[in-house]
């Protein structure tokens, strides 16, 4: 590297190292202030090697402090983000009684404020059994904890999308999972990262031409979590404009009826709960309060009463309307330009929804990174796969006339 860029990487480092930092020093969660000392450590120590030309060691020692290291014995411990217990309980719930929620939650840390499908990712849990401290094995301690399984899930769907585009390896991926966006999540948490996976892969699959493999995998992301929903409308949008209307529609349909196939038994079983726990409860008009309440502007407005609840919940359609009219008047053509789409109709949402956190922003950051990562190059080679992918949706080959 030349030495301007190799001072811009070793300045990257520090400042990953410095966000780190935050944590144990201003975060009263354990599981915080470990990630905090331990990815620190990891970007010190890949600042310094950038600084002496190490690229590949840097990298692999950021991912060893900030990811490795704190993901093994936050699992191995049993601590956590109460996240964790939240999808477990859930998993035990519906695999002893087919029914996901609490019946009459008695405080906070009882209520799920997930759809069904993210009960799934705490089913390996109840089936091995055992906690982090109960003197089970490593092993099971390992395999049984939702954030090993919500990773899966995340690098599962980030793969499967990469495949589809027929994408070559970038260094944006690891630098990506490194980073305090992945990296902080994925050892504290994981809970939102399989819907950032699906969300990828639906993209992909829309950009490659694949309206029923688009719409699962929307399917699946709208079942974990209804924040999913813009998706479908940025997809459907891209699948218009690169293979025409009846492929949108038919991601939608497959997107609909997918949906419906994994909420409904649950919406039959506890309808009162589903709407409490999932809908009421996160934008703070639930029985109690929610604990995301970072100082965001949608979370300010509402806490100067009802009006500004209102206020700020027609701010948040006004937003959502204005980037759903966007994608009629130009929608995206490319899967870059969907991403960002996504991500801007995303970060709107997380900063005027009445309750949110911080941490809700790593989604569009992450979305937007990972689309240039897997992005087909521009030029005959994407022309050819834009190409193909309308052909695969009409059913047969299209070809053209010189000139066209």
């Amino acid at each position: 590297m030349t030495p301007s860029r190799t001072a811009r990487w070793t300045a990257g480092w520090l400042l990953a190292a410095a966000w780190a930092l935050s944590f144990p020093l201003l975060s009263s969660q354990p599981a915080h202030r470990l990630w905090g000392w331990c990815a620190a450590a990891g970007y010190l120590a890949a600042a310094a090697a950038t600084a002496l030309g190490r690229r590949r060691g840097a990298l692999a020692v950021a991912l060893l402090g900030a990811v490795a290291l704190p993901l093994l014995c936050l699992v191995l411990t049993g601590r956590g983000q109460s996240e964790v217990g939240v999808i477990e309980r859930s998993g035990r719930l519906l695999l002893e009684t087919g029914r996901p929620y609490v019946d009459q939650p008695a405080g906070v840390g009882e209520y799920t404020p997930y759809l069904p499908a993210t009960a799934l990712l705490g089913v390996p849990r109840a089936l091995l059994g055992g906690g982090s401290a109960d003197g089970h094995h490593w092993t099971v301690r390992l395999l049984g904890d939702a954030r090993m399984w919500c990773a899966a899930a995340f690098f599962g769907a980030t793969w499967a999308g990469r495949r589809l585009l027929g994408a070559a390896p970038s260094p944006l991926l690891p630098l990506l999972v490194a980073s305090p966006v992945v990296a902080l999540p994925l050892a504290v948490s994981g809970v939102d990262l399989p819907l950032a996976g699906l969300c990828c892969l639906a993209l992909a699959a829309a950009a490659s031409g694949r309206p029923a493999a688009s719409g699962a995998a929307l399917a699946a992301a709208c079942a974990l979590k209804w924040t999913a929903v813009p998706a479908v409308a940025v997809a459907a949008a891209l699948l218009a404009a690169r293979a025409g209307g009846r492929a949108a529609l038919r991601c939608a349909l497959v997107t609909l009826l997918g949906t419906t196939a994994l909420v409904l038994p649950a919406l039959l079983l506890q309808p009162a709960q589903l709407w409490q726990q999932v809908f009421a409860f996160p934008t703070g008009r639930g029985q109690v309060p929610t604990p995301a309440s970072s100082p965001l502007p949608g979370h300010l407005l509402a806490q100067l009463g009802p009006w500004g609840w209102y206020l700020t919940t027609g701010l948040l359609l006004l937003g959502g309307l204005g980037v759903a009219s966007s994608l009629l008047v130009r929608p995206p053509r490319t899967l870059v330009a969907a991403a960002d789409r996504l991500a801007l109709g995303l970060t709107l949402a997380f900063l005027l929804a009445p309750a949110g956190r911080f941490g809700y922003l790593a989604l569009p950051l992450l979305l937007a990174v990972w689309a240039r990562s897997a992005a087909p190059a521009a030029g005959p080679v994407a022309s050819r796969v834009v190409a193909r992918s309308r052909g695969r949706v009409s059913g047969r080959p299209r070809t053209g006339s010189p000139g066209r």
